[in-house]
């Protein structure tokens, strides 16, 4: 008879009568087999080409301002909020949007995070305290008692369908009298150079959220951190890779996944499906960005012989945010409100712009051609169709 499958830790029976667990330290030991090395290999080149080609694109950062955003939306949805990628851009943009304020508030916040922790990177290394300050900023003004900005659990959490209880949750981290070791051990683990640093990454995912710190938030914070990570250890040069559409597009993989780690100490399977991820996910970005780049240029020879060049400013804002309202656009040109009106009507008649809210006041006016492709769903091969 095979072997049983071992978990990754051990349970511990609570005095209140509930089994938590609490996993093992990391790096766990690995099996590198023919799958997972053609796994790492795929996923370090087409990384390596997204940073490489990435920042040589005649605007790169088109591949950050919108591509944050979507990063944000997807993220978010994961946990239950629906702003639309559209909705956040609109609203950035000036336009009023019927989606809550809460919502709105939930993805802002991500992006507010993400742009904190790459800027602290440069005083400050990953870490326990990174870690805090990344959630404080992710929950700052969210409604709900398990909000605690900035704060690590004092209770214990469980993660179930709606209504369970710690008795029959799904899982249970480990309790406040064991997390904090756990979570030693993982921040020392941060600093480790023994393993490639994607597959490190990848266990640094998978353990944080084993631990679920956090009342609330962990797994936007966990999202957070595999960014960052990459980016302290210079495998990216900015925030150019986004896993959320990854594991949304394969929702059921990425909970199984992590459940096989913690109950079967499957690290090889997890890390094949993490790495296809970031391979994937490198593809697309990088498709998305050539595409809308190609775009742009289009657009700026079609405008090049005017007479005025607030056309071609105005293309520039269209890089950071295809929608676009004349007050705000009036301010962040610093030209009069009517001058700015004249170029996007010259833009509507190039079909470069559309105007979308059909009032006669506070027009909105949307690059729809960049926003498709943004919006556009990723085009992802599951892991268990591999």
């Amino acid at each position: 008879m095979p072997e049983k499958a071992k978990p990754s830790g051990r349970t511990l029976r609570c005095p209140e009568g509930y089994t938590a667990f609490i996993p093992d330290p990391l790096p766990p030991k690995l099996n590198w087999t023919p799958e997972l090395t053609r796994s790492l290999s795929d996923a370090d080149r087409l990384i390596g080409k997204l940073a490489g080609e990435g920042i040589r694109l005649p605007n790169p950062h088109l591949l950050i301002r919108p591509f944050v955003r979507r990063e944000a939306v997807l993220s978010s949805r994961i946990e239950g909020t629906h702003s639309s990628l559209g909705e956040i851009l609109a609203a950035e943009a000036g336009a009023a949007v019927e989606r809550s304020p809460d919502d709105l508030r939930e993805v802002g916040n991500y992006v507010v995070a993400l742009e904190y922790g790459i800027k602290r990177l440069e005083s400050l290394p990953l870490s326990l305290r990174l870690t805090r300050e990344l959630h404080e900023r992710l929950m700052k003004g969210v409604h709900g008692r398990h909000a605690t900005p900035g704060q690590f659990r004092r209770s214990q959490n469980w993660i179930g369908p709606p209504g369970c209880t710690l008795m029959n949750a799904v899982y249970v981290p480990p309790p406040p009298s064991e997390f904090m070791n756990c979570l030693g051990e993982w921040e020392k683990f941060l600093q480790d150079r023994s393993l490639p640093p994607l597959v490190q990454a990848g266990m640094i995912h998978s353990k944080f959220e084993a631990i679920h710190p956090f009342l609330d938030g962990n797994g936007r914070v966990g999202r957070l951190l595999i960014i960052l990570f990459l980016i302290e250890r210079k495998i990216l040069p900015a925030p150019l890779l986004y896993l959320s559409a990854f594991f949304e597009a394969t929702r059921r993989d990425y909970y199984d996944r992590l459940r096989g780690v913690v109950e079967r100490s499957e690290w090889v399977e997890w890390l094949d499906y993490f790495l296809n991820g970031v391979a994937r996910q490198s593809e697309d970005a990088l498709g998305r960005a050539e595409r809308i780049n190609g775009l742009l240029e289009n657009w700026r020879k079609a405008v090049a012989d005017r007479q005025s060049k607030l056309p071609s400013r105005i293309i520039e804002l269209l890089a950071e945010n295809p929608y676009l309202t004349l007050k705000k656009a009036s301010g962040q040109l610093e030209v009069a409100f009517t001058t700015v009106q004249r170029a996007v009507e010259q833009l509507e008649k190039l079909e470069i712009l559309a105007e979308m809210s059909g009032a006669e006041r506070n027009r909105v006016y949307c690059a729809k051609k960049i926003l498709r492709i943004l919006e556009e769903p990723a085009h992802l091969i599951p892991e268990t169709t591999r």
